[in-house]
């Protein structure tokens, strides 16, 4: 794990701008189509969170498992990435983009990359995620794939 992290772009996380469709019922937004995700993305579960304003969920990683997380709002997020991934072509980059309701997002973040995102609106903010690995596998009898980084106090990985 580097112990610090440049500024940049990281290879094979997958962007994908949510478009909102609205009429005088309201509105529709596409999350996920089989047609537009690699086959190994392809979700096998999912879950809705809410993040209060000025809460951060992560840092953490993942060995295997893919997120696939749809920002939409109703509030703004700062997504932070860190490539921690040896094999990597960006292994070392750290990457930040505000998501949400300003810039709704669709994003795969892939195994080995490093994850964090923090409620910066003032409304509670809403983000599913479509993961490509059952949480704790079939029937819930694994143990979590899942390294967590936020407890630790010489973590590289920071939040503003």
């Amino acid at each position: 794990m580097p112990t610090t992290f440049r500024d940049g772009i990281i290879a094979g996380v997958i962007w994908k701008p949510l478009k909102r469709f609205s009429d005088h019922r309201g509105w529709l937004s596409e999350l996920y189509r089989e047609d537009e995700v690699p086959p190994e993305y392809h979700p096998v579960m999912g879950y809705v969170s809410e993040t209060l304003p000025g809460v951060v969920r992560g840092p953490h990683e993942h060995v295997d498992q893919a997120d696939y997380f749809c920002f939409f709002g109703p509030s703004n997020f700062r997504l932070y990435l860190w490539d921690n991934r040896p094999g990597s072509e960006t292994f070392g980059v750290r990457q930040e983009v505000v998501v949400g309701i300003e810039n709704p997002m669709a994003v795969v973040v892939p195994p080995g990359v490093v994850h964090a995102y923090k409620n910066i609106g003032n409304v509670p903010g809403w983000v599913v995620n479509l993961a490509n690995r059952l949480y704790k596998g079939p029937g819930r009898k694994e143990p979590v794939d899942e390294i967590r980084h936020e407890e630790k106090p010489d973590s590289p990985f920071r939040v503003d």
